[in-house]
């Protein structure tokens, strides 16, 4: 990425938090509520297909909140909308990072954020589309809080996880903080190690950071929609899903995004798919790693979407739940097209 466009994101960035913090202390001022549409859901429930044509209905444009498809050749293990589907809606926060860029979920709430006000500039909707609850919570209360990272130990902290192993460190965690580590897995090392950072800092444990304590920006009026199927025909789907990708060069899509850095970024090498065909891919490749890497392939996927379901309990009741197995897409669309205009 060239030195000006990081300066003019991080510009537009100040610019958008400063705007915020102004609102915020002019007292008595009158702060426009405006709508945005937050569909989420767990993986292959069909959320895209639907905030397409929910887009295409209400005169919206996606803005994804998907923490990797920001990454451009990330394409069949994210699902990523076609380039057909993106010519017919605008669709915003895909493909604006290469593999070896960084980006994290204070980047995404900038971005976000600012998208929905270059959409509503444009009088139409701002439709959030995706399954991580993570980056969704952000844009909803903010950014998460914390000290600034220390390099000395950051440092320290990776050297020790690649020498010593995640499982370590995890359980280091889960001792020091059990409600923070159950939200992850001992395969998120970044999170394991900016954990433990934020614990050797402050001396409190990371899940006293939550985010109970803060209120929503109160210059958005959030419409926030769970989509979701029962979890058998959901599984299904999702096998489904892992057998097309494959189909579609998914192994191939790896091997290329590998020779160009993939394994040195510590979120993406993570994902879901992308950790197992890299895995795979270091093997012998023989017929029975084959049949391992497809078996923990649609395992991890399956419990992704357990993970997702538990995350978006916790919303509640800010998310309506939707089964989209009980209403056809037409009726789902006006039930959600209805509750939209009713805050008008």
């Amino acid at each position: 990425m060239s030195g000006s466009l990081v300066e003019s994101r991080e510009l537009e960035r100040i610019f958008l938090g400063l705007a915020i913090e102004a609102q915020k202390q002019i007292p008595g001022i009158q702060k426009p509520r405006k709508k945005v549409i937050i569909l989420a859901g767990p993986t292959a429930s069909g959320k895209s297909e639907f905030g397409l044509k929910l887009a295409e209905a209400i005169g919206g444009e996606i803005i994804s909140a998907d923490s990797m498809q920001v990454y451009s050749g990330m394409d069949i293990g994210t699902a990523k909308p076609s380039k057909e589907h993106r010519d017919l809606i605008p669709h915003h926060l895909i493909d604006i990072r290469q593999i070896h860029e960084n980006f994290n979920v204070v980047d995404f709430y900038y971005e976000a954020r600012h998208c929905c006000q270059l959409i509503h500039e444009r009088e139409r909707v701002p439709i959030l589309v995706g399954g991580s609850g993570f980056y969704i919570h952000s844009f909803l209360y903010g950014p998460p809080s914390g000290p600034p990272s220390v390099p000395e130990l950051r440092k320290a902290l990776e050297e020790e996880i690649e020498l010593v192993g995640s499982d370590v460190l995890y359980e280091r965690l889960k001792q020091l903080d059990a409600p923070y580590a159950a939200t992850i897995t001992k395969h998120d090392k970044q999170k394991i190690v900016r954990g433990l950072e934020i614990i050797a800092l402050t001396g409190k444990k990371v899940s006293k950071l939550s985010w109970k304590t803060r209120r929503k920006p109160q210059n958005y009026d959030f419409c926030c929609w769970f989509l979701h199927r029962p979890k058998d025909h959901l599984y299904r789907r999702i096998e489904k899903r892992c057998d097309k990708m494959l189909l579609d060069g998914f192994l191939e899509e790896v091997e290329s995004l590998e020779k160009m850095g993939l394994r040195e970024n510590s979120s993406a090498s993570l994902a879901i798919g992308y950790r197992q065909a890299l895995d795979y891919l270091s093997s012998a490749r023989t017929r029975d790693d084959y049949r391992h890497f497809v078996e923990v392939f649609k395992q991890a996927s399956r419990n992704y979407a357990k993970r997702q379901f538990t995350w978006f309990r916790r919303e509640q009741p800010m998310f309506r739940w939707l089964d989209l197995e009980m209403h056809d897409y037409e009726v789902a669309l006006e039930m959600i097209r209805r509750d939209y205009e009713a805050r008008l």
